[in-house]
């Protein structure tokens, strides 16, 4: 068997330009706080959070170069995530 591993070393420019659009949804994140869109300002912070650990996880942790299996489990875990979420707000909306 060949256990040759392929590198994955991202360049600086994209290094750069994913920190470019962290810092750009940081700063979207601060303007949202303070613009009052009553219900959605907590699903549009959340939004706003998980494109940010998105990026994190897919070109900081590597997650874009894994296999499918380490995929699957990343969507089913954030499909788990927002789903208990969401029964978060339906309880606090129906009490």
């Amino acid at each position: 068997m060949d256990n040759k591993e392929e590198s994955h070393v991202l360049s600086y420019t994209q290094l750069g330009m994913v920190l470019a659009v962290l810092l750009l949804l940081t700063i979207v994140t601060v303007g949202v706080s303070y613009v009052d869109l009553g219900f959605f300002n907590v699903p549009i912070a959340l939004t706003i959070a998980t494109t940010k650990v998105t990026f994190v996880l897919l070109f900081f942790m590597h997650l874009k170069y894994e296999g499918p299996v380490i995929n699957i489990s990343f969507i089913s875990t954030v499909l788990v995530l927002m789903m208990l979420i969401s029964f978060t707000f339906w309880d606090v909306a129906f009490r």
